[in-house]
């Protein structure tokens, strides 16, 4: 063997036993890895909860969307810090719901300033002046997300809306609302026509099970109940022959056309499809 050959051999062997040496200290610890099981478990139980305990009060607020669909009006969707997560999936979404006009403050998005958004959702009269600039109409519905439900910004939407003349569906916590200090005066649950309770724990945290310090869930749990309600108006437009507004994914063959008209019809009633 040739000086070449036996440096090839040895640079192979040293290969070999370092890839050997990362594969056993990758599972030393091994019994501390968070069990994926575990945590799967834990969030399938709060979607099927959700799920179950909003059965009836889906219904009713898919009934309220399908009246606003009938006297095509709008849905307004709304919601503070990581509840515009929630927001986002009601707006321009693939496979959602066209006459969505998203409510929103930049001051209420963490991204653009994140200890800036938490004193915004607690700022008085914001909620007023967010919704002077919209001008809700007759036959409007406002959907408020909120797992605590207690500042001063969803509290003061939904007040404001009900004032208006506008139907009120709140997708909160009220377990959440009754853990969490009293900002606004009250609970948003209080506030709405229509209760969507997200079972969220106080703190929004939901593993490891007996102490949660991590895994929030309401992103999850908010975004199905947003699709059962969706699903639910489709069946109920069914029955009465009225077809749903829905949008097409741009990336499919067809998606784009199909926006076009959706978009000519909704863009002058909502500056934000703009």
């Amino acid at each position: 063997m040739g000086p070449t050959q036996a440096g090839s051999v040895r640079r192979r062997s040293a290969g070999g036993s370092s890839r050997e040496s990362i594969r056993n200290r990758s599972h030393q610890g091994r019994e501390h890895v968070v069990s994926t099981t575990e945590l799967g478990r834990l969030t399938t139980a709060a979607i099927t909860a959700a799920e179950r305990a909003n059965a009836a009060t889906i219904t009713e607020a898919a009934a309220l969307v399908l009246g606003c669909l009938r006297a095509d009006a709008l849905v307004l969707t709304a919601g503070a810090g990581h509840s515009l997560a929630a927001v986002a999936e009601t707006f321009y979404r693939a496979g959602g719901l066209a006459p969505v006009y998203p409510v929103y403050h930049p001051d209420l998005l963490p991204m653009h300033g994140a200890g800036a958004s938490t004193l915004a959702e607690r700022r008085q009269g914001l909620a007023a002046e967010v919704l002077s600039g919209i001008g809700p109409g007759p036959g409007d519905v406002l959907v408020v997300f909120s797992t605590s439900g207690v500042n001063p910004y969803p509290l003061e939407l939904a007040s404001h809306a009900r004032e208006a003349g506008l139907a009120v569906v709140a997708v909160t916590s009220p377990a959440s609302s009754a853990a969490a200090p009293r900002r606004g005066g009250g609970i948003l649950a209080e506030q709405a026509d229509v209760v969507l309770d997200t079972g969220i724990r106080p703190g929004d945290a939901s593993y490891p099970e007996q102490a949660p310090r991590t895994a929030a869930l309401s992103t999850i749990v908010n975004a199905h109940l947003w699709n059962l309600v969706l699903a639910s108006v489709l069946e109920l437009a069914a029955a009465e022959g009225l077809e749903v507004p829905l949008w097409r994914s741009s990336n499919t063959v067809g998606g784009d056309e199909a926006n076009a008209a959706l978009l000519e019809r909704y863009r002058p009633r909502v500056p934000p499809l703009r």
